[in-house]
């Protein structure tokens, strides 16, 4: 299996925002994924009720059985409260047109196709998400230790390799080392 990478550009964050906005489901998909840092496993569990009129989510996270409770940010709010308006508290959040809970692959393809069309030289996926959620978290705060703790990562160094900075910051110094 190959290592999906981290959208960093975020001019490429927002292209690829506007290549899915055409579908509700799938832009809220992206956008919950980059905005919390959650695995897809967790993103498709969630039901109506997880969200509906919320401040809050909090799950038990499946891979780590971790209580994860986390605020619902700005960008967040408006989008669930007009994807939840008229659905049933119950019901899955992410379904598919026949009314099934969306599944891992499908997930994987809006995401896939819709990184490809902006970004053709990389690997992407629904990890991408979480990756990218981490890469500009650890960009605007500078805080791996507390970015180890909404991974649940068990050191700094895990982490930063984890969302693609020990790459770029070697890159980066083959680039900066002139003799």
């Amino acid at each position: 299996m190959s290592t999906v990478e981290p959208i960093r550009n975020l001019k490429d964050l927002r292209k690829i925002e506007k290549i899915l906005s055409p579908n509700k489901r799938d832009l809220l998909l992206f956008t919950l994924g980059i905005n919390c840092g959650l695995r897809i496993s967790d993103i498709l569990a969630l039901d109506v009720g997880d969200v509906k009129n919320k401040n809050y989510i909090q799950i038990i996270e499946t891979k780590t059985k971790k209580l994860k409770k986390f605020p619902i940010n700005s960008k967040l709010k408006p989008l669930l409260k007009e994807f939840t308006l008229k659905r049933s508290l119950d019901e899955p959040l992410f379904i598919t047109k026949f009314g099934n809970r969306l599944s891992r692959v499908t997930a994987y393809y809006i995401i896939r196709d819709a990184c490809k069309v902006i970004i053709s030289d990389e690997k992407f996926g629904t990890h991408t998400m979480r990756k990218t959620f981490g890469y500009h978290h650890y960009k605007k705060y500078k805080d791996i230790a507390m970015l180890q703790k909404i991974f649940n990562h068990s050191s700094p160094f895990i982490t930063l390799k984890y969302i693609g900075i020990e790459q770029e910051q070697i890159y980066k110094s083959y680039l900066d080392f002139i003799l």
